[in-house]
Protein backbone atom coordinates (compact mmCIF):
# COMPACT_ATOMS: atom_id res chain seq x y z
CA UNK A 1 0.00 0.00 0.00
CA UNK A 2 1.49 3.26 -1.10
CA UNK A 3 2.29 5.99 1.81
CA UNK A 4 0.73 9.11 1.12
CA UNK A 5 3.33 12.29 1.09
CA UNK A 6 2.17 15.55 2.34
CA UNK A 7 3.32 18.69 0.47
CA UNK A 8 5.49 21.17 2.67
CA UNK A 9 5.46 24.85 1.37
CA UNK A 10 8.56 26.58 2.51
CA UNK A 11 7.60 30.18 4.37
CA UNK A 12 7.96 33.01 1.64
CA UNK A 13 11.00 35.08 1.99
CA UNK A 14 12.26 38.42 -0.31
CA UNK A 15 13.08 37.66 -3.21
CA UNK A 16 13.83 40.07 -6.54
CA UNK A 17 10.02 40.59 -6.78
CA UNK A 18 10.78 42.02 -3.28
CA UNK A 19 12.68 44.47 -5.09
CA UNK A 20 10.61 44.70 -7.76
CA UNK A 21 8.03 46.03 -5.68
CA UNK A 22 9.92 48.37 -4.14
CA UNK A 23 11.56 50.28 -7.41
CA UNK A 24 7.83 50.59 -8.80
CA UNK A 25 6.59 52.37 -5.40
CA UNK A 26 9.43 54.55 -5.62
CA UNK A 27 9.16 55.59 -9.22
CA UNK A 28 4.85 55.57 -8.33
CA UNK A 29 4.87 56.88 -4.78
CA UNK A 30 1.27 57.38 -4.99
CA UNK A 31 -2.07 56.24 -3.12
CA UNK A 32 -3.80 54.95 -5.74
CA UNK A 33 -1.09 53.00 -7.60
CA UNK A 34 -0.49 51.35 -3.65
CA UNK A 35 -4.12 50.57 -3.34
CA UNK A 36 -4.29 48.74 -7.06
CA UNK A 37 -0.97 46.86 -6.29
CA UNK A 38 -1.28 46.08 -2.54
CA UNK A 39 -1.99 42.65 -3.36
CA UNK A 40 1.45 42.68 -4.45
CA UNK A 41 2.96 44.21 -1.53
CA UNK A 42 1.09 42.01 0.53
CA UNK A 43 2.47 39.09 -1.25
CA UNK A 44 6.15 40.41 -1.59
CA UNK A 45 6.98 42.45 1.36
CA UNK A 46 4.63 41.55 3.93
CA UNK A 47 4.47 38.48 3.74
CA UNK A 48 8.02 37.92 3.60
CA UNK A 49 9.13 40.15 6.10
CA UNK A 50 6.52 38.64 8.83
CA UNK A 51 7.98 34.98 7.40
CA UNK A 52 11.93 36.18 8.17
CA UNK A 53 11.18 37.69 11.50
CA UNK A 54 10.01 34.56 12.84
CA UNK A 55 12.76 32.87 11.41
CA UNK A 56 14.81 35.08 13.09
CA UNK A 57 13.77 34.90 16.25
CA UNK A 58 16.03 32.07 17.48
CA UNK A 59 19.02 34.59 16.69
CA UNK A 60 17.73 37.54 18.18
CA UNK A 61 17.08 35.93 21.34
CA UNK A 62 20.95 34.76 20.78
CA UNK A 63 22.09 38.00 21.15
CA UNK A 64 19.65 38.79 23.98
CA UNK A 65 16.41 37.02 25.38
CA UNK A 66 14.94 40.57 25.97
CA UNK A 67 15.10 41.46 22.07
CA UNK A 68 11.48 40.86 21.16
CA UNK A 69 10.94 39.58 17.30
CA UNK A 70 7.12 40.22 16.42
CA UNK A 71 5.49 39.02 13.39
CA UNK A 72 2.29 41.08 13.87
CA UNK A 73 1.23 43.31 10.79
CA UNK A 74 1.26 46.46 13.29
CA UNK A 75 2.64 47.37 16.07
CA UNK A 76 5.53 44.27 15.52
CA UNK A 77 9.23 44.38 14.22
CA UNK A 78 7.92 45.42 11.43
CA UNK A 79 7.79 48.91 10.71
CA UNK A 80 5.18 50.59 9.01
CA UNK A 81 5.06 51.28 5.66
CA UNK A 82 3.15 54.56 5.97
CA UNK A 83 5.04 57.89 6.26
CA UNK A 84 4.24 60.57 8.85
CA UNK A 85 4.06 63.31 6.35
CA UNK A 86 3.28 66.09 9.04
CA UNK A 87 6.16 67.33 9.52
CA UNK A 88 8.88 67.28 6.64
CA UNK A 89 9.08 68.37 3.27
CA UNK A 90 8.58 65.23 1.71
CA UNK A 91 5.25 64.27 0.78
CA UNK A 92 5.07 60.99 -0.80
CA UNK A 93 3.20 58.70 1.08
CA UNK A 94 4.78 55.68 1.56
CA UNK A 95 8.71 54.91 2.30
CA UNK A 96 10.80 53.22 -0.53
CA UNK A 97 12.25 50.52 2.08
CA UNK A 98 11.26 47.32 4.01
CA UNK A 99 12.76 48.32 8.26
CA UNK A 100 12.83 45.84 10.37
CA UNK A 101 13.63 46.76 14.02
CA UNK A 102 14.02 43.69 17.14
CA UNK A 103 13.84 46.24 19.94
CA UNK A 104 14.69 45.69 23.63
CA UNK A 105 11.08 44.79 25.49
CA UNK A 106 11.95 47.74 27.69
CA UNK A 107 11.89 50.13 25.01
CA UNK A 108 8.70 51.84 23.68
CA UNK A 109 10.40 53.03 20.60
CA UNK A 110 13.18 52.92 17.48
CA UNK A 111 15.53 54.85 20.01
CA UNK A 112 16.05 51.74 22.57
CA UNK A 113 18.19 49.44 22.24
CA UNK A 114 18.01 46.85 19.35
CA UNK A 115 18.84 45.17 16.12
CA UNK A 116 17.59 46.46 12.86
CA UNK A 117 17.34 44.89 9.17
CA UNK A 118 17.35 47.57 5.90
CA UNK A 119 15.82 46.53 2.73
CA UNK A 120 16.08 48.90 -0.34
CA UNK A 121 17.51 49.10 -4.09
CA UNK A 122 19.81 51.35 -3.18
CA UNK A 123 21.68 49.59 -0.20
CA UNK A 124 20.84 46.70 2.09
CA UNK A 125 22.23 46.45 5.53
CA UNK A 126 21.80 45.39 9.45
CA UNK A 127 22.43 46.90 12.47
CA UNK A 128 22.86 47.20 16.01
CA UNK A 129 22.91 49.98 18.88
CA UNK A 130 21.04 52.60 19.64
CA UNK A 131 19.57 55.48 17.13
CA UNK A 132 19.34 58.50 18.19
CA UNK A 133 18.82 58.00 22.24
CA UNK A 134 17.13 60.38 24.83
CA UNK A 135 18.92 62.43 26.41
CA UNK A 136 18.71 60.76 29.70
CA UNK A 137 20.00 57.49 27.46
CA UNK A 138 22.53 59.14 25.68
CA UNK A 139 24.35 60.80 29.07
CA UNK A 140 24.66 57.64 30.97
CA UNK A 141 26.28 55.81 27.98
CA UNK A 142 28.66 58.79 27.19
CA UNK A 143 29.40 59.05 31.45
CA UNK A 144 30.23 55.10 31.26
CA UNK A 145 32.87 55.18 28.43
CA UNK A 146 34.32 58.49 30.26
CA UNK A 147 34.57 56.34 33.10
CA UNK A 148 36.40 53.44 32.05
CA UNK A 149 38.02 54.03 28.43
CA UNK A 150 39.85 50.89 28.35
CA UNK A 151 36.54 48.79 28.74
CA UNK A 152 34.55 50.93 25.61
CA UNK A 153 38.13 50.88 23.88
CA UNK A 154 37.64 46.19 23.81
CA UNK A 155 33.81 46.78 23.12
CA UNK A 156 34.44 48.91 19.97
CA UNK A 157 37.25 47.29 18.72
CA UNK A 158 36.39 43.66 18.90
CA UNK A 159 37.66 41.40 16.21
CA UNK A 160 33.91 40.31 16.04
CA UNK A 161 32.48 43.22 14.59
CA UNK A 162 34.71 44.00 12.74
CA UNK A 163 35.25 40.79 11.10
CA UNK A 164 31.51 40.67 10.59
CA UNK A 165 32.16 43.93 8.94
CA UNK A 166 30.32 46.29 11.05
CA UNK A 167 31.70 49.94 11.49
CA UNK A 168 30.59 52.76 13.55
CA UNK A 169 28.24 55.41 12.31
CA UNK A 170 25.33 58.05 13.04
CA UNK A 171 24.80 61.63 14.13
CA UNK A 172 27.89 63.76 15.85
CA UNK A 173 28.50 66.62 17.52
CA UNK A 174 31.07 68.89 16.37
CA UNK A 175 32.49 69.50 19.88
CA UNK A 176 33.06 67.18 23.08
CA UNK A 177 30.01 67.93 25.38
CA UNK A 178 31.49 70.15 27.84
CA UNK A 179 30.83 67.89 31.44
CA UNK A 180 33.81 65.55 29.44
CA UNK A 181 37.02 66.10 28.96
CA UNK A 182 38.15 67.21 25.00
CA UNK A 183 41.16 65.06 25.81
CA UNK A 184 39.99 61.87 26.44
CA UNK A 185 41.16 58.90 24.47
CA UNK A 186 37.46 58.28 22.91
CA UNK A 187 36.84 62.06 22.66
CA UNK A 188 35.25 61.24 19.09
CA UNK A 189 32.90 58.68 20.82
CA UNK A 190 32.07 61.03 23.13
CA UNK A 191 30.44 63.22 20.46
CA UNK A 192 27.86 60.57 19.20
CA UNK A 193 24.39 61.16 19.67
CA UNK A 194 23.22 57.69 18.14
CA UNK A 195 25.58 54.20 19.15
CA UNK A 196 25.21 52.34 16.35
CA UNK A 197 27.23 50.09 14.22
CA UNK A 198 26.59 48.58 10.82
CA UNK A 199 27.23 45.89 8.03
CA UNK A 200 26.59 45.94 4.52
CA UNK A 201 24.00 43.20 3.06
CA UNK A 202 24.12 42.42 -0.70
CA UNK A 203 20.99 41.60 -3.01
CA UNK A 204 22.15 37.81 -3.05
CA UNK A 205 22.17 37.59 0.85
CA UNK A 206 18.53 39.74 1.14
CA UNK A 207 16.68 36.65 -1.08
CA UNK A 208 18.85 34.02 -0.48
CA UNK A 209 16.72 31.05 1.06
CA UNK A 210 18.87 31.04 4.37
CA UNK A 211 18.72 35.24 4.76
CA UNK A 212 18.01 34.27 8.15
CA UNK A 213 20.91 32.23 8.91
CA UNK A 214 22.96 34.50 7.23
CA UNK A 215 21.73 38.05 9.07
CA UNK A 216 21.54 35.77 12.68
CA UNK A 217 25.47 35.02 12.22
CA UNK A 218 26.02 39.08 11.62
CA UNK A 219 24.18 39.99 14.40
CA UNK A 220 25.53 37.51 16.74
CA UNK A 221 28.63 40.10 16.68
CA UNK A 222 27.07 42.79 18.31
CA UNK A 223 26.24 41.12 21.57
CA UNK A 224 29.20 42.94 23.38
CA UNK A 225 28.17 46.04 21.86
CA UNK A 226 24.50 45.58 22.80
CA UNK A 227 25.21 44.14 26.72
CA UNK A 228 27.81 47.28 26.71
CA UNK A 229 24.84 49.95 26.16
CA UNK A 230 22.12 48.26 27.82
CA UNK A 231 23.92 48.25 31.60
CA UNK A 232 25.11 51.70 30.36
CA UNK A 233 21.27 52.91 30.60
CA UNK A 234 20.46 50.34 33.57
CA UNK A 235 18.19 47.55 31.56
CA UNK A 236 18.16 43.94 31.78
CA UNK A 237 20.60 42.02 29.16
Amino acid sequence: MATKTTKTTAQPMFSTETFRFLAELEARNERDWFEANKGRYEEHVREPALAFIRAMRPGVQAVSEHLLAEDKKVGGSLMRVYRDTRFGKDKTPYKTNVGIQFRHDGGKDVHAPGLYMHVATDGCFVAGGMWRPERPALQAIRAKIAEDGAAWGRVRGSKALTGAGFTFGGEALKRVPREFPADHPHAEDLKRTSFIVSAPLTVEDVVAPDVAARVSAKVAATRELMHYLCDAIGVPF
